[in-house]
C-alpha cells in the first residue's frame, strides 16, 4: 500500500510546493527539497529509498530528452567550444579538486574520486531554478553543458569505482578508450534511434500511435547505448537534438499538440517528484551515519560546495583568457561576456539527478566481501551538496544577477515577430495562386484576404522597431476582437453544458464541441498573453 500512498504524497507535495512558491516568490525546487527533508521525519516514509536504476532508466531519459528538444541547437553550435570545455575539462578538474579536498579530510583516494565524479556534473533538470532569471545565451550554455557533462562524469565514476573494487586499472590508453567508447558509441546510438524514430513517425497517421513512438524514442536511445557500455545520457541528448530539427517535418499538428501537453506534464511531475525524493534520501543517508561521522559529513558538504563554486569560477576566467590568447578573430570578440556575468554563471552550477543516481549506485561491498569504504558518507555528502546548491545558491543567485546587471535578451520575441510577419506575408502573396488551384469561391478568398491583412496590420503595429509609429486602432481592434470572441465562447460553452444537463445532447457531443471551443480559446488567450 505504501507505493500508492507515496504516489499521492509526492503528487500533493509537488502541487502544494508550487502553489506556495508562487505565493511566497520562492523557487518551487527549494520548497520541494525542504518538503522531502520534512517528509523524511515521518517514520512510515523512512523505508522509502530511490533505486539508482529508477533515476537512470525512468527519470533521466524523459527529462533529458525534453531538455534536448527544447534547447536551441543554433546557440549550442555558436558556443560549442565553450560547451565542450565546460562539459569535459571542467568536469575532470572538478572531480579531481573535490577528491583532493575530501582526501585531505580523511577519505581514501578511491571513494574520494567516486564522490568527486558524482558531484562534478551540473544537472540539466535543475537549471529550471534559474530559467526565468538568466538571458537566453547564458541559459542555453548552462543547459548544453548540463546535457553533455554527464557522460564525462559517468566515465570518471566508473573508473573510480572499478579501481576501488580492483576491477579496473589506470592508464592513459585505457582511460582514453573509455572516453572514446562513451562519447562515440553514445552519440552513434542517439543518431541511429533518431533516424529510426523519424522513419517510424513518417509512417504513422494516428496521433496516439505517433506519441507512443515518441515516448519510446528516449528510452530506446538510452538502452541501446547502455547495451554497448556507452553513455546513455549522451545518446538521449544527441537523439533529442536531432529530433528537435526533424520533428517539424515528420509530425502533424494533432500529434504535436499531444506531445507538448504530455511531455510538459510528465517532465513537470517527474522533476518535482525527484526533488522530493532527494530530500527523503538525504534523511536516510544522515540516519545511516554515526555521531562523529555526521559532523565530518556536514563539514565535507561545506568544503565540497565551496570547492565546486571556486573551481567553476576559476575555470571560467582561466579558460576565457586562454581562448582569447589563442583565438584573436574579430567574431570571437562578439562572444565575450562580462566578468559579472561569469560570476553569475559560476553560481548557476546546480547539482541534481545524475549526482544522486551515481551516489546511490555505489556498490555496498568490495570484491573481497568487505564494505565499500565511505559509501554512506558519499551518499550523504552528495545529497547535501544537491540541497545546498539548490537551496542556498538559488536564494543567493537572484541578488547576484541583479548585481551582474545582465542585459535583457529580447532575441526570441524579435525573431518570433519576424517569423510570424514573414509567414503571414508569404501566405497573403500565395493566396491568389492557391485559391485558383483549389477552385475556391471569390467571396471566401476575399474574406480570408481581409483576415490576413488585418493580422498583418496588427503584427506590424507590434513590431519592436515600431516605437512611436504604433497603429493604435489596429491594436485596439485586435484586443477588442479577442475579448469579444472569448466572452462569446464562454456563452457557447455554457449553452452546450446546459443542453447536456437537460439531457438534450449526449456527453459525447459535449466533449466533441468542447474540444473545438478549447482550441479556439487557447489560441485567443495565447495571442493575448504571448504576443
Amino acid at each position: 500500500m505504501l507505493g500508492l500512498e507515496l504516489v499521492v504524497i509526492l503528487g500533493a507535495a509537488v502541487l502544494l510546493c508550487h502553489l506556495a512558491g508562487q505565493r511566497l516568490r520562492i523557487a518551487p525546487h527549494v520548497l520541494l527539497l525542504v518538503a522531502g527533508v520534512l517528509l523524511g521525519l515521518v517514520p512510515a516514509l523512512r523505508q522509502v529509498h530511490l533505486p539508482p536504476e529508477t533515476v537512470l532508466l525512468l527519470f533521466l531519459p524523459a527529462l533529458l530528452y525534453w531538455e534536448s528538444l527544447t534547447t536551441s541547437l543554433r546557440e549550442l553550435r555558436r558556443d560549442l567550444r565553450g560547451v565542450v570545455l565546460m562539459s569535459t575539462v571542467l568536469v575532470i578538474v572538478t572531480a579531481g579538486a573535490v577528491a583532493a579536498a575530501v582526501h585531505a579530510l580523511g577519505m581514501p583516494w578511491g571513494p574520494a574520486w567516486v564522490l568527486g565524479a558524482a558531484v562534478a556534473p551540473t544537472d540539466a533538470t535543475a537549471v529550471g531554478v534559474v530559467a526565468r532569471l538568466l538571458p537566453r545565451r547564458a541559459l542555453t550554455l548552462l543547459r548544453a553543458e548540463s546535457l553533455i557533462n554527464d557522460g564525462t562524469a559517468l566515465v570518471v565514476y566508473s573508473l573510480a569505482v572499478g579501481i576501488t573494487l580492483g576491477d579496473e586499472h589506470f592508464s592513459l590508453p585505457h582511460v582514453g578508450g573509455q572516453f572514446l567508447l562513451s562519447y562515440g558509441a553514445g552519440a552513434l546510438a542517439g543518431v541511429v534511434i533518431a533516424w529510426l524514430g523519424a522513419w517510424v513517425r513518417r509512417r504513422l497517421d494516428d496521433p496516439l500511435l505517433e506519441n507512443v513512438a515518441i515516448v519510446l524514442i528516449p528510452f530506446s536511445a538510452f538502452l541501446l547505448a547502455e547495451a554497448v557500455h556507452a553513455s546513455g545520457v549522451l545518446a538521449v541528448v544527441v537523439c533529442g537534438l536531432i529530433m528537435s530539427q526533424a520533428g517539424p517535418r515528420v509530425g502533424n499538428a494533432h500529434a504535436r499538440q499531444q506531445t507538448q501537453a504530455f511531455w510538459s506534464l510528465a517532465t513537470f511531475l517527474l522533476n518535482g517528484a525527484l526533488f522530493v525524493l532527494v530530500g527523503l534520501e538525504s534523511q536516510s543517508a544522515f540516519r545511516g551515519l554515526t555521531g562523529t561521522d555526521r559532523t565530518d559529513a556536514l563539514i565535507a558538504v561545506g568544503v565540497v560546495c565551496a570547492v565546486l563554486v571556486v573551481v567553476r569560477l576559476v575555470f571560467q576566467f582561466t579558460a576565457v583568457y586562454l581562448i582569447r590568447l589563442i583565438d584573436r578573430r574579430p567574431q570571437q570578440r562578439l562572444r565575450r561576456m562580462s566578468h559579472r556575468a561569469r560570476v553569475a554563471g559560476a553560481l548557476s552550477g546546480f547539482r541534481g539527478a545524475v549526482s544522486l543516481a551515481l551516489a546511490l549506485a555505489v556498490p555496498e561491498v568490495l570484491g573481497s566481501g568487505a564494505a565499500f569504504p565511505g559509501r554512506e558518507m558519499i551518499i550523504f555528502v552528495t545529497s547535501g551538496v544537491i540541497l545546498v546548491t539548490l537551496v542556498v545558491q538559488a536564494l543567493v543567485l537572484p541578488g547576484v544577477l541583479r548585481w551582474a546587471r545582465l542585459p535583457h535578451d529580447t532575441g526570441v520575441e524579435r525573431e518570433r515577430h519576424l517569423a510570424e510577419t514573414l509567414a503571414t506575408e508569404d501566405a497573403l502573396t500565395a493566396l491568389p495562386h492557391v485559391s485558383a488551384e483549389l477552385g475556391t469561391d471569390q467571396e471566401v478568398t476575399d474574406r480570408l484576404r481581409d483576415e490576413f491583412e488585418e493580422r498583418l496590420r496588427v503584427l506590424r503595429a507590434r513590431a519592436p522597431e515600431a516605437d512611436g509609429m504604433v497603429d493604435e486602432p489596429a491594436l485596439r481592434h485586435d484586443q477588442h476582437y479577442a475579448a469579444l470572441r472569448l466572452a462569446l465562447l464562454a456563452r457557447k460553452r455554457a449553452t452546450v453544458t446546459r443542453l447536456r444537463d437537460e439531457n438534450r445532447i449526449d456527453d459525447t457531443v459535449l466533449r466533441q464541441i468542447q474540444t473545438r471551443l478549447d482550441i479556439e480559446e487557447v489560441r485567443l488567450s495565447h495571442r493575448e498573453t504571448v504576443e
